[in-house]
């Protein structure tokens, strides 16, 4: 290459650097090439270029997105067995996956006992809120109780509460494995009352919902969480033997 001809290639790339299409800037000799080999016309070539651009784009917004999340791991439906689990409404499940909930601002309860994958499917629909460019956030109701009265005792408790009310989809995980203080009991009964019918909920809990007042400590600010909570619920029975038992006593046999 002379260098006549290699001013203008240092320049394109120089532009498309501060532009920030990436996929541009790898792809576009490449694809020029396989263009001129089929005789496609320069409209198709750069058609064709953004497309990669914009796809890879997508792309890396969902990974963005999903590391926001704070997920513990990745989970898919297409790993989840249904069948271990008979009494879960599997149709419902699938619909749920789509998200239109999350548009609909309705909340999912998945309740049943430790081990039937309720934390998997809660992070399964979470993943693809993500994937359909929904801004999701991740934790336990011990993670997210410690968080607010960390915010509350250092006075930075509204711009928490801001910060969560802007996720369009929360999931808080395995509600009811320890009591909570009256202080967490009540921010987080605070903060779910804020997301009501702004933001939809996804909530997995070990107890049934009449034994959750032994979590929040009060009959009355449990029943007033219900009441916000299951207003537009969809609730996923889960209540079958634990699969990860299961799974470990077969790999002892084996």
């Amino acid at each position: 290459m002379t260098a006549a001809n290699e001013a203008p290639e240092l320049l394109l790339q120089h532009h498309l650097k501060k532009l920030r299409l990436p996929t541009v800037l790898r792809e576009y000799e490449k694809l020029a090439r396989q263009c001129a080999a089929e005789n496609a016309d320069h409209t198709r070539y750069l058609a064709r270029l953004i497309e990669l651009e914009l796809i890879d784009r997508e792309a890396r917004m969902v990974e963005r997105r999903i590391k926001a999340a704070r997920f513990p791991s990745i989970k898919s439906l297409e790993t989840f067995d249904f069948d271990a689990i008979p009494t879960l409404n599997k149709k419902l499940v699938v619909d749920l996956a789509r998200s239109d909930f999350v548009d609909r601002r309705e909340n999912v309860i998945a309740l049943g006992p430790s081990g039937v994958g309720k934390t998997h499917l809660a992070i399964a629909l979470g993943v693809a809120a993500c994937q359909r460019g929904i801004k999701t956030r991740f934790a336990t109701a011990a993670a997210i109780v410690h968080e607010l009265i960390e915010a509350h005792d250092e006075k930075r408790l509204l711009r928490l509460q801001r910060q969560l009310a802007n996720h369009e989809l929360l999931i808080i995980d395995e509600l009811g494995f320890v009591p909570l203080s009256k202080t967490g009991a009540e921010l987080l009964f605070e903060l779910i009352s804020q997301r009501y019918e702004r933001g939809a909920t996804i909530i997995t809990s070990n107890l049934p919902f009449d034994e959750w007042t032994a979590t929040f400590g009060e009959e009355r600010l449990t029943g007033a969480l219900l009441d916000r909570l299951t207003h537009h619920v969809h609730i996923l029975e889960m209540n079958g033997k634990s699969y990860r038992l299961a799974q470990s006593r077969s790999k002892r046999k084996r």
